[in-house]
């Protein structure tokens, strides 16, 4: 593919349009003159004079333009850019050039849920919300095709792209310790760093990209809610279990200290499982009232 030479904004100095509306004045005014002189000496041959400066004038209030704020005027002269007009006001300039208005405001996309695959191949919902700011006009009008579509469509694929490098959530992939769900400020900021790099050739900065929605497909969104589910359970489960443990372990340490009872080995395995069953289990424990000894 042929390489070309990225363009480059150069500011460009107009004149003031109101110091030139006194040329513009100055016109009409010699028009009308030649108009009304013509007509009282009855002499043709100022109207030639008449139609040169009318067509003066006309051409001449071409060349106005104005600027607001935060918005440009990229002029292009017979095919050749000249530069570009950012300070706010009234202005003038060449009647016969092309005055291009971009705009240097901040801009907000709301990009479209996309149906992807992270990491391991599950199909996820994902969408993103991208801050950006024309940075140099001559790129943003000359070097892409419609700069806002292009930023939307580079949008579009830099989010598939950030999406298929991690896992949605935690756990799922051994060694992994960024994932889509859990990292949100590391996803955005990769994202950002993404989209800046596809955009850098437009001259457009990427202010803040971040997700703005996230959740599995709805084919296996059923599935990963039971798997969220076991995975709560299981961590809670274990919770409960190594308290339970240490309420076990203080029991019998409170009950040889203060010589309650005298424990063999049997028996402090029989109310270590029975404490173990109080303390875990998820129904009321029911007392059984034993009226002989435990080797009975």
């Amino acid at each position: 593919m042929q390489t070309r030479n990225a363009s480059k904004e150069v500011a460009f100095s107009a004149l003031s349009g109101y110091l030139m509306l006194l040329v513009t004045f100055a016109l009409l005014g010699g028009a009308i003159a030649s108009i009304v002189i013509g007509a009282r000496t009855d002499r043709g041959v100022f109207a030639i004079p008449a139609v040169l400066l009318v067509l003066a004038f006309l051409i001449h209030v071409c060349g106005y333009f104005v600027v607001e704020p935060n918005l440009g005027r990229a002029l292009v002269l017979f095919g050749n850019y000249r530069g570009t007009v950012r300070a706010p006001g009234f202005w003038w300039t060449n009647p016969f050039t092309s005055k291009k208005p971009i705009s240097l405001r901040a801009h907000n996309l709301n990009g479209k849920t996309l149906k992807v695959n992270d990491l391991l191949g599950n199909p996820i919902e994902i969408g993103a919300v991208v801050v950006w700011q024309v940075r140099d006009t001559a790129q943003a009008l000359f070097d892409v095709e419609a700069f806002e579509e292009f930023v939307d469509i580079q949008s579009e694929s830099a989010v598939r792209l950030v999406a298929s490098r991690h896992p949605y959530d935690d756990g799922q992939a051994e060694g992994v310790e960024t994932t889509l769900r859990g990292s949100a400020d590391t996803v955005a900021e990769e994202l950002q760093n993404e989209l800046q790099r596809r955009l850098e050739i437009a001259g457009i900065d990427v202010l803040e990209a971040r997700l703005s929605h996230l959740a599995y497909a709805q084919e296996i969104a059923a599935a990963m809610l039971q798997r969220q589910q076991a995975g709560a359970i299981i961590a809670a489960r274990k919770l409960i279990v190594e308290g339970a443990v240490g309420m076990v372990e203080m029991a019998l340490e409170k009950l040889s200290e203060k010589h309650t009872v005298v424990l063999d080995d049997e028996r402090r395995a029989t109310l270590t499982g029975n404490l173990l069953v109080v303390l875990c289990g998820q129904a009321n424990a029911q007392p059984v009232v034993n009226t002989g000894s435990l080797y009975n």
